[in-house]
């Protein structure tokens, strides 16, 4: 797997920076959501070598204009080796801008920063944008259509072309979906199902030995019935070879035995 690292150019690391010195996320509830997504399409996409995702990381799409930049919350870029780097600088990425990028507001952040961000993402080549505020369970959505990103009219249920996902805001908060129906968990949530999982395959691994130690108990009652059964059998035998020795001998005697 090809690994991109942070450029080793003093430099290059002056003219663009791996950190702007903004937080990732302004409170707990953010910063979970940002943490959620990324980890679940980084294990959506796992086993694809050319799907790289990101989360905070700075996004320089203009070489010699370090100013031209943003640090999406999470990003999606198709055709580009996963790896680490310091920062996605677009020239160095074959000219591939990020497919799909999400944003989680909080209250702080500012119309006009959005208002940026947004004509950011129009401007470089985004194909789907996602905007979710957590506090309002509001979950907005653009696509790129003839070269503009346009507002996707209902969310609820929408599926994402680039990534498979499917979006349900019908109960108090945002749910996403894989392509293969389950759910989008936070990290507490993948180690309490981890954890379920394990007691019920404790429980299955019990109540199988529980049943072989019954079938065990089952298959020597059988045994024993069936030695028993054979044994009454050789007593019945011996029984009948008597009775018919002693009739002999009577009738030897000039005696019927039935007399």
């Amino acid at each position: 797997m090809e690994m991109i690292v942070k450029s080793q150019d003093p430099l290059e690391r002056e003219l663009y920076p791996d950190s702007d010195g903004m937080p990732m996320a302004e409170n707990t509830l953010q910063y979970e959501w940002i943490v959620t997504i990324k980890g679940n399409l980084d294990a959506l996409f796992r086993n694809d070598p050319n799907v790289f995702v990101a989360g905070d990381l700075l996004w320089y799409a203009v070489e010699g204009n370090p100013k031209i930049r943003t640090a999406p919350d999470s990003m999606v870029v198709f055709g580009r080796p996963k790896g680490h780097r310091g920062s996605y600088k677009q020239w160095r990425e074959e000219e591939i801008a990020p497919q799909v990028v999400f944003e989680i507001l909080s209250p702080g952040n500012r119309d006009r920063e959005m208002e940026e961000k947004f004509a950011f993402y129009e401007d470089h080549g985004v194909e789907e944008y996602y905007l979710y505020y957590p506090d309002e369970a509001e979950l907005r959505g653009w696509r790129r259509v003839e070269g503009r990103l346009e507002a996707i009219p209902q969310m609820h249920h929408w599926v994402s072309p680039r990534l498979g996902i499917r979006f349900d805001i019908s109960e108090s908060e945002l749910r996403i979906f894989g392509p293969d129906g389950r759910r989008f968990l936070t990290f507490q949530e993948l180690v309490e199902r981890q954890e379920r999982d394990s007691q019920r395959a404790e429980l299955a691994e019990s109540q199988a030995r529980e049943a072989q130690r019954y079938a065990a108990e089952a298959q020597q009652k059988a045994q024993l019935a069936q030695q028993q059964n054979e044994e009454a059998r050789q007593q019945a035998l011996l029984q009948k070879q008597r009775a018919e020795r002693l009739a002999a001998q009577l009738r030897a005697l000039g005696v019927d035995p039935e007399g």
